[in-house]
């Protein structure tokens, strides 16, 4: 299984010290190349994704979401902002379960 990364230079450097490939400074159209190139390559893989380029969408991308079993996308934080962050599925939460399913315990 391949361990790869896109994202900032200083996330990528750090990943790359725990064996990641990286794709340093990567957009949206690295993303899909390289996705589609794993789905072409039936190859599998754990792809991290910074944020901004995990919501950039793509055809790839969204295909790999719903279709693919051998490549899992993980959404990473940036690192200038690691308390802002807010996955995309909060808000699917908030909208099936209500605000307070997101709130910790009382």
């Amino acid at each position: 299984m391949r361990l790869i990364a896109l994202g900032s230079h200083h996330l990528t450097e750090g990943l790359a010290l725990l064996g990641f490939e990286t794709i340093p400074g990567a957009d949206s159209a690295a993303v899909e190349r390289l996705l589609e190139g794993l789905c072409k390559g039936g190859e599998a893989a754990m792809v991290l994704l910074e944020d901004h380029l995990a919501r950039a969408g793509g055809l790839w991308l969204d295909r790999v979401r719903m279709r693919e079993s051998r490549i899992v996308v993980v959404e990473i934080p940036p690192l200038s902002a690691p308390r802002d962050y807010h996955p995309a599925v909060e808000d699917l939460v908030r909208r099936v379960l209500g605000a307070s399913a997101l709130e910790g315990p009382k």
